[in-house]
C-alpha cells in the first residue's frame, strides 16, 4: 500500500499565493481605511439623532409627514447603532 494517494486529500485547500494577496491587499487597505471613520460617525450620530425625537415627541405625531420623519429617524438610528456599535472596542 502507498501512502501517495489518501482517500482524504486536501488537494482543494491550497494556502493562498503572494499573487492573490497582491490582489486583495489594496481592497482591504480601503476598506481598513474607510471602516474607522465611518464606525466614528455612526457612534456618535447613534448618540445625537434621540436629540432629535425630542421636538417631534413635544410637536406630536398628529401629521402623516412628523410621523413619517419619526420614522426616518428611528429607522437611521438603529442603522447608525448597527454600524457604529464596534467603534473603540
Amino acid at each position: 500500500m502507498s501512502n501517495s494517494s489518501t482517500p482524504l486529500s486536501n488537494d482543494s485547500i491550497n494556502p493562498s499565493s503572494p499573487e492573490s494577496d497582491r490582489h486583495d491587499h489594496p481592497r482591504r487597505s480601503l476598506v481598513d481605511s474607510v471602516k474607522l471613520p465611518v464606525q466614528f460617525v455612526s457612534f456618535w450620530g447613534a448618540i445625537a439623532l434621540p436629540f432629535a425625537h425630542l421636538p417631534l415627541l413635544a410637536q406630536g405625531l398628529g401629521s402623516p409627514q412628523a410621523t413619517l420623519l419619526f420614522l426616518v429617524l428611528l429607522t437611521a438610528n438603529a442603522l447608525a447603532l448597527y454600524v457604529g456599535h464596534g467603534y473603540k472596542r
